[in-house]
């Protein structure tokens, strides 16, 4: 899930990573809104107000969404960033190394949260879209631009396309590959409002704490990649010697 690479990467790699950081996401954006009313998973409905506030000159405002902005993508450059210093190293853990990152991030903000949602909801939501960064510029690395997992519009456009070319791809080929797309497009989908719905559950018990559930889903997804993939080279290495 995490390990694969290029021509090695298979459907079902992108399906699992997919399934696990739109559920991650879905929850962390309905708790982090719920939390500090900010959008905490994508920076589209910033841009709109940062206008709006330099419209109406009120500089300190739109300054506060520029850095919601600023933080999304400086987690993103922070994790596209870290992949190539760590490639240049080993090919080994590139991609396990921003996704506990993220886990790290969301972890913090639990543990620090006391009375920051009401005193200092800016710092809670700069930390979430730089964690929202991170995870969509991973996922976006390891899946080749085929997965993105924290906002909806560009997966709503794309399904609406394949769709459409359904009515007009008729050869095997072209239909495996469009019923693989779609698949995996609605996989996101379904998993994003599933986390939503469950953000929403978590928070009415447990407040900005129920991001350490996401934390926790994002630490279990490393160490299961991790044992199965010791499992996978457990099985080579008994085939070998046989």
């Amino acid at each position: 899930m995490f390990r694969h690479t290029g021509k090695t990467r298979t459907l079902k790699h992108n399906l699992r990573i997919a399934s696990l950081l739109s559920l991650v996401a879905g929850i962390v954006n309905v708790v982090g809104f719920f939390s500090v009313n900010r959008l905490t998973t994508n920076v589209t409905g910033h841009f709109a107000y940062l206008i709006d506030e330099v419209y109406r000159l009120n500089f300190l405002n739109a300054l506060a969404f520029f850095l919601y902005i600023f933080f999304f993508f400086l987690g993103s450059f922070f994790s596209g960033f870290l992949v190539e210093f760590i490639s240049r190293k080993s090919e080994r853990n590139i991609y396990v190394i921003p996704a506990f990152i993220e886990a790290l991030i969301l972890l913090v903000i639990v543990m620090v949260e006391a009375g920051m949602e009401q005193n200092n909801p800016d710092f809670i939501a700069c930390s979430l879209l730089f964690a929202m960064g991170l995870q969509n510029s991973l996922v976006t690395s390891i899946s080749n631009a085929i997965v993105r997992t924290t906002h909806l519009t560009g997966l709503f456009t794309d399904l609406g396309i394949e769709l459409s070319q359904l009515f007009f791809y008729r050869t095997p080929e072209q239909k495996k590959k469009l019923n693989a797309s779609i698949r995996l497009r609605l996989t996101i989908i379904t998993c994003f409002f599933l986390g939503g719905i469950l953000g929403g559950i978590l928070f009415a018990k447990m407040q900005i704490r129920a991001l350490v559930v996401p934390a926790c889903m994002l630490l279990l997804g490393i160490v299961y990649d991790h044992l199965k993939f010791r499992v996978l080279l457990l099985k080579k290495k008994l085939t070998s010697a046989n």
